[in-house]
């Protein structure tokens, strides 16, 4: 395949694609010459349509966190479960009143969040709710989230979760969510077929980068009273961008129960135009929520999964479009993995906070941005990345030839080509669209400098020009000529969804190391930890090529081989894994496609000999040790 000369040179490690001689041809001459449909879970092409009226996304929990890899990343820490035995700092003091919160209240009608007895009322309940053993691992599962949260670093993959078990009665397990959201504003729970989960609560942590983790617990905690009539102000604020950016936080996320409003604080005046936010419940929508929570007890978030096509369209170009037209954020959008640009995708998408009736209204709008969204039906939660059995391709290969010095028939040699990719196997290395054709940045860079926390680097890097003259290019140009993110907005071209919201938060927080890390969180969870998944992939590839360099096809003595021949999953736990030993390798054992490398990561085994050798140069190259494979999330 004719490739970029740029792209070849810098990853000219991908060498061991075949034995073949092969041919020489040309693709993605068109979108059309590409076609990448997802495969499910349960093995099905998320294109055709759905029969079965109440058709769920399967909900498969990720294999243990300690895996090896064939191919795709899955950098995780151990689970909360697997750390038990480690000592976890528990939250103290979670329902202690802000001394300060009645000053800044209105009058009788304002919610108290002081410690009453009615807040120790509801840790009695907790208590009395569950026994000791499940009330300890609360707690210390509340510790951890607080604890990781507090040193601004996330472990990649999904977000963890807790169970507090089966609860048959349904009075009981209305009390337990209550009580629980009350305790630890900063997690949520979510009930499924009588048990109940525990969550981080991902809306409080957005909310800590734009107010004080205080606001933002005493926010969560008078949101979840659902008190008529009662009103929750934020301190006192000066900055008119920062009031704006709470006020659209709060309106995009709860906007359908409550609103808010800016009023003047006190003391204001032209020197000190101090202005204060207040939020109130909005009367119609509230009394329309009671009623719909005794319909849904447990007050579950809508879940919308469809089926998007795009063709041409980046993905998150795609969502940022959606997002719009439906009046959320990206962030409210999962899916199972990214798709190619230039090509006709169709993949399995889940959209929170918007029905199906409303997703169906604006299928002729996203028309016209070359999208389609069909198979659309309520799930019950969100998809997870690598929540797919894989993608089947229709691939067109264009402008056909012999490699040069081949005079041999060009049809035989199709053919040959083709039964040599059935009886042997290729490399499955990552391709291009992994690190991206541009010829400055290539994204694993970025995932370099994220991982060693060089975020003032990491943004600049993902805001480098191109040599290309355009709008898009020309924008990133003179922001890193002057760092003015106010004025590069002005030049950045509205599409540019990704772009726009970093800029945004760095002419809110200033390109300041501090600066660069709340920016970075303002970038949907799958792209941040895309450009970590990028480093690792190529790091990957070049293991590959090492490997075969260094031995060639004969498995040896310290490599890692699978020893379940029905795994058809890329993620599989450590103990399917085994060690080659001498004996075996005398004896030949095992065949070269058995022998897996692991993906860059935490905790993960490596092998036994030259590779595993090279893996750890290649760390202390890059400045990196495996403990620092967590990343900001």
């Amino acid at each position: 395949m004719e490739e970029d000369v740029d792209f070849r040179i810098r990853f000219s490690s991908l060498c061991f694609i075949t034995d073949h001689v092969g041919f020489r041809g040309t693709i993605k001459s068109s979108p059309s010459d590409f076609v990448v449909i997802e495969i499910d879970e349960q093995g099905q092409l998320v294109n055709k349509a759905i029969d079965d009226p109440v058709y769920k996304i399967s909900k498969v929990q990720p294999e243990p966190n300690n895996f090896a890899k064939k191919t795709k990343l899955d950098l995780q820490n151990l689970s909360f479960e697997e750390r038990s035995n480690q000592e976890v700092s528990t939250l103290a003091g979670c329902s202690d009143d802000d001394q300060n919160h009645q000053s800044r209240s209105e009058k009788e009608d304002t919610v108290k969040d002081r410690a009453s007895k009615g807040e120790e009322g509801k840790v009695d309940i907790i208590s009395s709710l569950l026994d000791e053993r499940t009330n300890e691992l609360l707690n210390q599962f509340a510790g951890d989230v607080k604890e990781k949260w507090s040193s601004k670093t996330e472990l990649i993959g999904p977000s963890p979760e807790f169970s507090l078990g089966r609860i048959l009665d349904k009075n009981q397990r209305a009390i337990l969510h209550s009580a629980i959201r009350q305790k630890f504003p900063f997690l949520v729970t979510v009930g499924k077929n009588s048990e109940i989960f525990v969550k981080p609560n991902l809306e409080y942590k957005e909310l800590c980068h734009l107010v004080s983790e205080e606001e933002a617990f005493d926010f969560f905690k008078y949101l979840d009273a659902k008190k008529e009539n009662s009103r929750f102000t934020f301190k006192p604020d000066t900055n008119k961008d920062h009031r704006k950016a709470v006020h659209h936080f709060v309106n995009k996320k709860f906007g359908n129960l409550v609103e808010t409003k800016s009023f003047p604080g006190l003391n204001y005046n032209a020197s000190n135009p101090n202005v204060v936010i207040t939020v109130r419940f909005r009367e119609k929508v509230h009394k329309h929520r009671k009623r719909s929570l005794v319909e849904c007890p447990e007050g579950k978030v809508i879940h919308t999964a469809f089926t998007l096509r795009k063709e041409n369209l980046e993905m998150f170009e795609a969502v940022g479009f959606l997002a719009i037209k439906l009046g959320v954020i990206p962030s409210d959008f999962s899916y199972a993995g990214l798709k190619d640009k230039k090509a006709i995708t169709y993949q399995a998408m889940v959209v929170r906070k918007v029905t199906p009736e409303r997703l169906k209204n604006i299928e002729k709008e996203i028309e016209k941005k070359r999208m389609k969204v069909f198979n659309i039906h309520s799930v019950e939660d969100s998809l997870r990345l690598g929540q797919l059995k894989g993608n089947h391709f229709d691939i067109v290969i264009r402008n056909l030839k012999n490699q040069i010095n081949d005079s041999a028939n060009l049809k035989e040699r199709i053919l040959e080509a083709i039964e040599n990719v059935k009886s042997k196997g290729f490399v499955n290395y990552y391709g291009p669209q992994r690190f991206g054709m541009g010829r400055k940045v290539h994204t694993d860079q970025i995932g370099l400098a994220l991982l060693k926390s060089e975020m003032v680097k990491a943004v600049k890097l993902f805001l480098t020009p191109e040599d290309l003259d355009n709008p898009v290019n020309r924008a990133k140009k003179y922001f890193l000529q002057t760092e003015d993110a106010k004025g590069t907005l002005s030049l950045m071209p509205e599409l540019k969804v990704r772009e726009r919201a970093l800029l945004e938060s760095l002419h809110r927080f200033g390109v300041t190391e501090e600066g660069c890390i709340q920016a970075w969180f303002s970038l949907p969870h799958s792209m941040r930890i895309f450009y970590v998944h990028a480093y690792s992939s190529k790091i990957w590839n070049e293991a590959v090529s090492y490997r075969l360099a260094t031995y060639g096809s004969r498995v040896v003595e310290g490599d890692l081989v699978c020893l379940d021949e029905d795994v058809d999953d890329e993620h599989f736990p450590n103990s399917k894994v085994h060690l080659v030993t001498e004996e075996e390798e005398s004896a030949n054992s095992y065949a070269i496609h058995q022998v897996v490398l692991p993906v860059l990561g935490y905790n993960i085994q490596y092998p036994k000999n030259k590779v595993g050798q090279w893996y750890q140069e290649i760390l202390s190259r890059d400045g990196l040790q495996t403990y620092r494979f967590k990343i900001l999330e």
